[in-house]
């Protein structure tokens, strides 16, 4: 019985992560069909598309009254990447810190979880509060979108090819599969993290903040170990941090404003903190290090690992 129910897991985070990444190339190549800038694309059609298997996680959960899964899943998936992910990164290679990480990045990830948790402390994140993190949200975008254009930084989007016949048909295929995709796999992930916590006993604020935090953080762990293996890590803590905000502002936003969301004190008293403090923590490595390598992983690494040890006692 366990093992179908995991089998089931697997196979909706496989669904997740193949239609993000199917949604992202057709809704991109679309895009800059209709004349839309790579820059505008990347800042926005790329970001979302690969929040995306987040965002229906945390959807699926409110909806099917499973707000634990749903806070778990960004909460979680913020502190493994700033921890787990980042840490195994500067494992395999060292990661510079560039200027736009410490004085734009890190401040906007640290005021967005400091926010949240200020939300949140009554014990429910409501359809007004989801409304304020959207427009922040759409604030930041904006700032990126002229700070990326005024220095002229190109984005890494993929351009469509012109002179295909089924060009548009083929894209919107795309986008039709990966949506398709991501809400059968988000269904799947989440009835299959639903049947575990009843089979082990444990409890879904448990199971939202590793599993599913950990299974939706899968794309970005293994992207930056891959990148620092090549010694192509110039974008990996901007990523991550950027990666963060976008979990914080758009998912929590948005969901929120869908189904209010209500918080689990243990979480509030626990978890919330332990994203803000490994949050404040990469703050000293940036500042005294030029670049993180294996001391920083090492830190990072084992915050998470203690993290973890507290979370299943």
């Amino acid at each position: 019985m366990l093992l179908s129910t995991i089998l089931i897991l697997v196979l909706g985070l496989a669904t997740l992560i193949v239609g993000g990444e199917v949604l992202v190339k057709g809704a991109s190549k679309l895009a800059l069909r209709f004349n839309v800038s790579s820059l505008v694309v990347g800042l926005t059609v790329v970001a979302f598309g690969t929040s995306a298997p987040e965002l229906l996680v945390s959807l699926n959960s409110a909806l099917k009254g499973a707000p634990d899964f749903a806070l778990g899943n960004v909460i979680g998936s913020n502190i493994s990447n700033l921890a787990l992910v980042l840490g195994t990164a500067a494992l395999f290679g060292f990661i510079p810190i560039k200027k736009d990480s410490a004085r734009r990045d890190w401040p906007v990830t640290l005021g967005s979880s400091v926010l949240l948790y200020i939300f949140a402390y009554n014990g429910m994140i409501s359809n007004l509060e989801g409304t304020i993190l959207v427009i922040l949200l759409v604030i930041y975008l904006g700032s990126l979108l002229y700070t990326t254009r005024k220095e002229q930084i190109k984005l890494d989007v993929e351009e469509p090819d012109k002179l295909e016949k089924w060009g548009i048909v083929k894209d919107i295929f795309q986008v039709s599969l990966g949506i398709v995709c991501l809400y059968f796999g988000a269904d799947w992930f989440i009835g299959g993290a639903e049947e575990i916590a009843v089979d082990l006993g444990v409890s879904q604020r448990v199971i939202g903040l590793t599993v599913l935090a950990l299974g939706t953080s899968l794309p970005e762990l293994f992207t930056s170990v891959i990148a620092a293996r090549k010694g192509e890590t110039d974008l990996a803590l901007g990523n991550l941090l950027g990666s963060n905000i976008f979990n914080v502002l758009s998912i929590i936003g948005i969901t929120s404003i869908i189904k209010p969301l209500s918080v689990n004190m243990d979480m509030l008293h626990t978890d919330f903190p332990w994203m803000i403090g490994i949050t404040i923590l990469i703050l000293p490595l940036m500042v005294f290090r030029k670049r993180l390598g294996t001391p920083s992983g090492i830190i990072l690494i084992g915050s998470y690992l203690v993290y973890v040890f507290f979370l299943l006692k």
